[in-house]
């Protein structure tokens, strides 16, 4: 599924970006080469973060 439309940024990439680096959806989107546009999708897309690194054994 994609998160942000504007960038096509996939669920899986950010989830996989999240565990791989630190900082914030906007700070993540960066190191996946991009900038938010819209920032319609920030909110969503930082729930995504949360989550994956919830998942990440200590």
């Amino acid at each position: 599924m994609y998160i942000c439309i504007c960038n096509a940024i996939r669920e899986k990439d950010l989830r996989r970006a999240a565990i791989e680096h630190s900082g914030d959806a906007e700070t993540l989107y960066g190191k996946l080469g991009f900038a938010p546009q819209c920032r319609q999708c920030l909110e969503d897309a930082e729930q995504i973060v949360n989550e994956a690194r919830a998942c990440v054994p200590a």
